[in-house]
Order: C-alpha cells, then structure tokens, then sequence
C-alpha cells in the first residue's frame, strides 16, 4: 500500500487538485485521469488529506516535485516571506511589530531539567530555531548553526508581595513583547520562566516572525507537550525525524515559483487588483488622530450560541464557508463605517499544502488579498456569492507569494501601513494543541503586546460556547468607545442577514443609522433628565440657604 507521501506524488504527475468545500474533499483532474483505482486511493487516503488541509483553507495543487533536502555548504537564499521580513527588519530595526509572543501559566510541580531538555530538543530538531541571517554582496543569506545550546532564563519573584508580582508580571510581559531581536544572531526565540511560588510560574515565548507563524507555534506547543511527558518519565523522544528543513523548502519555493507558473499566478492577481490601490479610509474616532503610530489595543466579544449557530445554517443553505459568511458581514461593516464599495481585505492562508513541511516550525504563512465589489446594492445572498468566489479564486492561485505581488505591483508604501490593504480578517479555524502535562494544570496568561500591524484587525474563532472574536486597533485611529459601536454594528449586521438573506446593503445601513439615532436620542434624553435634576437640587439648596 502507497503511502500518502507516495500518493499525493503520484497526483503531483497527473495534474490533479483536491480542496475543502463544506466539509467535504474536492477533487478536479483532467479528463479520463480519475481512474477507479485513483478514486479507491483517495477514499482510503480521504482522511489524512481532509486533516491536511480542511483547517488550513487550501488548495491542493500537486503540479510540484517534492521538496528535497540540499547540501547546506552554499549560501542558502531566504523564501520570499523571509526576504520581505528582514526588508522591512532594516527599514525599522528597533521594530517590535513581528514579534509573536505567548504566555502560559503553570501551576504543580514543575520539573525543570525536563522543561530545559523539550526546548532544546525542539531547537535541535527544527533549523529554523537555530537560523540567523547574514548579508553577503549586498544579499540576505540563512546561518544555520549546526548546534546551539539554549538556556531559560528564570526570573524568581517568589519573595515578592501579591502587588509587587502583579507589577513585575505585567512589565515583564510588555517588556518581552516589545524587546527587538538582532536577526545575525539566533535563537530568534527567547524563554523566560517566572517563578511566583515554589508551585506557580509563569513561561514567556517569545519569537521573531521570520522563523516562526501561527501554526508553527501550534507545532511548538504540540512538540513540547509530547517531549516535556516522555522527559519526565525518563524516556527518549517520541518524535519522528523531519523529513526536510526549512532553508530545503526556501530553495524549493524559488525554483518551483518561475517562468510560466509564475506568470500565470502573476497575471491572475494583476487583473484582480488593477493599477490603481486606493486607501481604506478609516474616520478617526481617536483623540490621539495626529500621531500616527503602530500602538494599538484589542476589544474581545462573543457571539451568543443561538446566533453562532443561525450563522452555521445560512452558510450551509447558501453553499458557502463559515469564513465566506464571516468575510461578508466584515465586508458589510466595512462599507458602513468607511463609505468604500471596493473593498480590499488581507487574510492569512497557512499555506502548508505539502506533506513534507506540514510538521515544520517556519515563515510559510501566505497573505492573500480579497476584494469585493459591494455596489449596485446587492442583497446578502448576492454578497455570500461573491464572497464565494473570490475567495475560491485567491485559494486556487494562493502559491504567489504576497511579497513577489508587492514587487510586481509597485503600490505607494508606508512603513505604519500594508501596501495593499488596511483591514485584515482571520478565523483562527487551527486551534491551539491542548496543554496537559504531568503534574501541572496549565492557563493562558493574557499579553498585551500594544503594538500592532493592521488599521483594523478582526480575529474570530469557534467555542463550545459560540464564535467568538476580537478587534485590534490602532489608537490613533480608534478608541474604545468607536470599537465597542463598532462591535455592537457586527452583531446588528449579522442578526439581520441570517434571518433576512436578502436584505439590502442599502437596508442594513438604514437599520444601522435609525439604531444610532435611536441611541443618540436615548443619550440625549439621559443628558437632560440629569441637568434637570442638577437644576432641581440646586434649587432645593437655594431655599434651605434662604
């Protein structure tokens, strides 16, 4: 029996596609490729392949050779992702902006030997952890460190008062987040453990972007649970060596992404976006609207289980994806807040559509830039149709990478703003490994990073107790009382269109202005029943003086 490494290389020869739509395996081969035998194959493999890409909003394009380990004695060249990255790390080295960090706490007994023995293992396996970057004739090449020691710094604060700790955690915290990496000297990667009581700490992580994405920390945390168990109870790891590394699949983007495939993707996004990229134009709610800066904040909020769910429905009766419905009503919001029926929205693809890399820690993440025309006054039914499409149209020429569109498209740039769009939306549908470690019970610890790459961010994801989601803001944009409006907007948005599909946009904006005159009038009538009862009190001391 083939394994699924095997079977996908064979589909790679055949030119044939597999993609998620409704939960279900999408397939699309030329004519007469999809033999009886094939189709057996797939139906054996369909869970592996729904597993690979259903939570990562893929297409599956096996048009590619394999990804191969090459000799490391040349100069390894960054991926596109990383040359763009390490661009912008020059134009604001004392930029903390793509610092990706976390915290958990801990609580039991914690061993320490084994918590120092998972990272380094972690380190050892994955080379993007022992990476820095050099600059030879004037072009950025990888190091990679054949071996690294890596140490945890531990910061003891168990003498400390309950105040004092709570001090110390939060400047500790902000100062982390906002502490730079020197890109020529790795680990790009910082731990810190905080010892509040001989059974409390609190770890820090900190990584730099450029090694590191979303579902690489996903890796990270999954890895450590299984190497941090095995340790404990004196085992070896229990890990599969990785097949390839992250420098093998930079090589590979790099010749595979030329000639014709890369025109052809070139072509596609050119006639998508045009010549001309106008600004989303935000009105600044904010009293700090003259300083523009990347200093911002997050306003969380969730959507009630019965609305979360009505949300489900309409998207199944409409053929589309949570995320495709998600998209539309943000689209909506958009519209009313800014006036901008042409509307462009950045949104991450993980862009892990090969086996080899889909246990790497690595930059893959893909940006892909999806624009929606919202005039001629569509109902939302019409706007979940668009929706549809061009979103299935960026997933299927997802392979360009965005910094290879940037280069090509030549937009006005701005180092406090991305060049193509200012609203950015995600659903984080790859949810965090469980943490479960011997003899600790395990809590995330909230950061506040306060800096921000996005105008306007939106991040949802699903909960047993119904979707739920954040705005990230910057604050010379926005203040909390323009965010909480804007929130309570998406929630009125979403109510009306999935129990009246085809509602106008027109009609959504009127609803929306007839509930802030509603509101303003309440204000108002608030304002004056409290002058006049200032008013009524004055009096009643005026006489009593008397």
């Amino acid at each position: 029996m083939k394994t699924i490494t095997e079977f996908l290389a064979e589909l790679c020869n055949l030119n044939i596609k597999l993609w998620v739509e409704d939960n279900r395996l999408r397939c699309s081969a030329p004519k007469n490729v999809l033999t009886p035998a094939i189709r057996e194959e797939l139906a054996r493999h369909k869970q592996d392949i729904l597993n690979l890409i259903s939570n990562n909003n893929s297409v599956l394009d096996f048009d590619q050779q394999l990804i191969s380990s090459i000799p490391r004695a040349e100069n390894l060249p960054l991926s596109f992702a990383q040359q763009r990255l390490w661009f912008l790390t020059q134009l604001e080295p004392d930029s903390s902006s793509y610092n990706i960090s976390a915290a958990v706490r801990l609580q039991g007994r914690l061993n320490l030997a084994a918590l120092q023995q998972s990272f380094q293992e972690i380190i050892n396996r994955h080379e993007a952890l022992r990476t820095s970057f050099q600059t030879v004739d004037g072009q950025p090449i990888q190091i990679i460190a054949s071996s690294l020691d890596f140490a945890i710094s531990i910061i003891s604060l168990d003498e400390c008062s309950l105040w004092e700790q709570e001090q110390q955690i939060r400047h500790l915290t902000t100062q982390e987040a906002q502490k730079t990496f020197d890109l020529t000297k790795s680990p790009l990667l910082r731990v810190n453990l905080v010892q509040l009581h001989p059974k409390e700490y609190i770890i820090l992580l900190t990584i730099h972007h450029i090694v590191s994405d979303a579902w690489s920390m996903g890796i990270l945390v999954e890895e450590f649970v299984a190497l941090y168990s095995a340790f404990c109870q004196g085992k070896p790891s229990p890990l599969a060596k990785l097949p390839v590394q992250y420098a093998d699949f930079a090589v590979w983007q790099r010749q595979w992404l030329q000639g014709e495939r890369l025109q052809t993707q070139l072509n596609y996004w050119k006639q998508k976006l045009g010549n001309i990229h106008p600004q989303l134009k935000f009105p600044r709610q904010s009293v700090n609207s003259t300083n523009e800066t990347t200093q911002g904040a997050e306003e969380s909020f969730t959507l009630s289980q019965e609305l979360s769910k009505a949300i489900y429905v309409l998207s199944r009766q409409e053929g589309v994806t949570l995320f495709m419905t998600l998209l539309a009503a943000f689209e909506v919001l958009l519209y009313c807040f800014t006036g901008t029926l042409d509307i462009r929205v950045g949104s991450p693809i993980a862009n892990r559509n090969r086996v080899e890399i889909e246990k790497l820690i690595g930059f893959f993440v893909n940006t892909l830039v999806l624009r929606i025309d919202l005039s001629g006054n569509p109902s939302f039914r019409e706007l979940l149709a668009r929706s549809r499409q061009v979103t299935l149209e960026a997933y299927a020429h997802q392979d360009l990478p965005f910094e290879k569109l940037v280069e090509e498209l030549q937009p006005q740039r701005s180092l406090n703003n991305h060049p193509l769009y200012q609203a950015w939306f995600v659903l984080d549908n790859n949810p965090m490994p469980q943490l479960q470690l011997p003899d600790l019970i395990l809590t995330p610890f909230e950061i506040e990073t306060r800096t921000v790459r996005h105008d306007l961010l939106l991040s949802m994801w699903e909960t047993s107790a119904g979707l739920q989601g954040y705005f990230e803001y910057k604050t010379h944009l926005f203040d909390k009382v323009s965010i909480s409006r804007l929130i309570e907007q998406f929630q009125v948005i979403i109510q009306h269109v999935v129990a009246k599909p085809e509602i106008k946009l027109q009609e959504i904006i009127e609803l929306l202005n007839q509930i802030d005159r509603e509101q303003q009038q309440i204000k108002k009538n608030n304002l004056q029943a409290t002058e006049r009862q200032k008013l009524t009190m004055a009096k009643r001391r005026s006489v009593r003086n008397i």
